[in-house]
């Protein structure tokens, strides 16, 4: 599997998972008693959709700046 396929979906789990999160969080929040760790509990997979969404969207940026370099260089 090529690395940016991987990468892309892992993208797609982290994005069902931060989803998943976020309606335990609203849950929670409608429930009387709240924990602390359930109001975190969206910002693990929040971090690492940032870090994969990053590396995504500097992809085809990246791809042009090795093509240009190539040609000239």
């Amino acid at each position: 599997m090529n690395w940016n396929t991987c990468i892309r979906q892992i993208h797609r789990w982290l994005s069902i998972a931060f989803t998943v999160a976020v309606i335990i969080n609203v849950v929670a929040m409608a429930q009387e008693k709240q924990a602390i760790w359930v109001g975190l509990l969206a910002l693990f997979p929040l971090i690492l959709l940032l870090l994969t969404g990053l590396y995504l969207f500097a992809l085809p940026h990246a791809a042009k700046w090795r093509s240009v370099r190539g040609i000239s260089g």
